[in-house]
């Protein structure tokens, strides 16, 4: 399991109960946590605060969406090379196996269990 305790995670998603699910998840595991609910912001946070990974909710409302955020990040130098665990009610558990993960970005189905989580953030922050 990677050492969790300088770990810092960006959490992104406008809704506000799944942000206290994930934040309450990685606080019990030992990580940092910053929250945004807004594309802009997270792109904001994702610059100033360079967290050791993003998870990102893709159906944002407003400003830009999640691939919108992924996209600006990956064009920024500072930015580029943080894993992204994008997390989303557009698919399916099986959909998500079939995905697996590409590069230093990966996708997990909404519902996700703790111990889903936790498992995909040891494989992003591993690689």
């Amino acid at each position: 399991m990677v050492e969790n305790t300088t770990k810092k995670i960006l959490v992104v998603d406008d809704e506000k109960d799944i942000l206290t699910y994930l934040s309450n998840i990685l606080k019990r595991a030992n990580y940092r946590v910053i929250l945004a609910d807004k594309g802009s912001e997270a792109v904001a946070l994702a610059t100033k605060e360079l967290p050791d990974l993003i998870i990102l909710d893709i159906a944002l409302p407003g400003d830009m969406d999640g691939g919108d955020v992924a996209s600006i990040l990956s064009e920024k130098p500072s930015t580029r090379d943080i894993p992204i665990i994008f997390l989303t009610a557009l698919m399916r558990k099986d959909e998500e196996e079939k995905l697996g993960k590409s590069g230093s970005r990966s996708m997990v189905a909404k519902p996700v269990t703790q111990e889903e989580l936790l498992k995909a953030i040891d494989k992003a922050l591993i690689c």
